[in-house]
């Protein structure tokens, strides 16, 4: 159902960009059923307005929603005119590691540019409180797992380097406003979907990262898995990530603003689980869930893969009280579910 202005708790509203795409979604979700009144802003360049009635279904609501850029600095203004936000869930932008190696340029244009256009209206409105989707690789392939929050930030792809600018960005303007109240969120490697089945990733073309490609894979959308290196100094010889629950991470926007709400300045988070999961083993935990295997090859390393990363989430867990509680099993038979209801995905 709808909410009219007149109904809405000012203090608890709060504009997400980005919010129809795959983490954005979820994030929506949990805000909701926290008592918010979200108003998304999405270019659908990697999603569709199809996920609006997703989250109806799991809510029973319907967030506000506009159709806009974040690069066009009118329309954002507009939002923050027509609509009382007090808080801002920043997810919108360009993701691919390998997309920004070829076009950095569009990704220095389209997630810096947005972001700034993003906070220069949140200046003229007076919003203080922001809430920032970053990466785990800000992080230095030097720095030795688990990376904490002060490790040393050295990405080494345009992708990575755009999300380190933005969180010097925002460095620089707590420095020169005390008002500012920003959280800095460093996601790890983001599976599942909402257990419902209404919401999930819906990647556009061959996906990019493991566990779509290995779903696609899975349905026989895709013929097989292209496993990069099993080489590596790691006990079956694959790259070990750190898989979260998109519901966990999800989780860990809403624990970011309830923090913000009694904190000024800049603080900083890893969302993961804490542990590593191999290549090998997501792949077998997805076979125990299909019942059947996942056609495989090994083939030679990918040029930067790391082979091993993951967090550590002492931080997240001493200020947000914050914990990951979803197992890599539960993360697959999610995604599984979601891929299963969903096959042509949203398309």
């Amino acid at each position: 159902m709808s909410v009219s202005l007149a109904d809405l708790d000012v203090e608890k509203f709060a504009l997400v960009t980005g919010g129809t795409g795959y983490i954005g979604s979820h994030t929506v979700v949990a805000l909701i059923e926290a008592g918010y009144q979200v108003v998304i802003i999405d270019n659908l360049d990697n999603s569709s307005e199809i996920v609006l009635s997703g989250i109806e279904r799991i809510t029973g609501r319907v967030p506000h929603f506009v159709h806009a850029d974040l690069r066009d600095a009118d329309a954002v203004i507009k939002i923050f005119k027509e609509y009382p936000i007090a808080s801002v869930v920043h997810l919108a932008g360009l993701k691919s590691v390998g997309e920004s190696i070829h076009s950095p340029s569009k990704y220095y244009d389209n997630n810096i540019g947005a972001t700034l256009n993003l906070v220069k209206a949140m200046q003229t409105a007076e919003v203080t409180t922001l809430v920032f989707s970053s990466s785990a690789t800000v992080y230095s392939s030097s720095s030795e797992p688990p990376l904490g929050e002060d490790a040393k930030k050295l990405p080494t792809n345009p992708y990575g380097m755009s999300k380190y600018i933005i969180e010097q960005v925002l460095t620089d303007m707590a420095l020169a406003n005390r008002k500012w109240r920003f959280g800095i969120l460093r996601y790890f490697n983001p599976i599942g979907a909402h257990p419902s089945g209404r919401i999930g990733e819906t990647p556009s073309g061959i996906p990019n990262n493991l566990m779509p490609y290995l779903m696609q894979v899975a349905i026989g959308k895709l013929a097989k898995l292209s496993i990069y290196g099993g080489d590596y100094e790691t006990p079956d010889g694959t790259c070990i990530r750190d898989y979260v629950h998109v519901v966990d991470l999800a989780r860990g926007h809403l624990a970011a603003l309830r923090f913000l709400e009694e904190a000024n300045g800049v603080h900083d988070w890893n969302l993961g689980t804490g542990k590593g999961t191999s290549v090998l083993e997501l792949v077998k935990a997805v076979e125990q869930v299909i019942e059947k295997p996942i056609p495989s090859e090994i083939i030679g390393r990918r040029k930067g893969d790391m082979p091993v990363v993951f967090a550590d989430v002492t931080k997240a867990s001493n200020e947000l009280s914050w914990r990951a509680e979803h197992t890599i099993e539960k993360m697959c038979v999610d995604h599984w579910n979601w891929q299963k209801r969903n096959p042509g995905w949203y398309q």
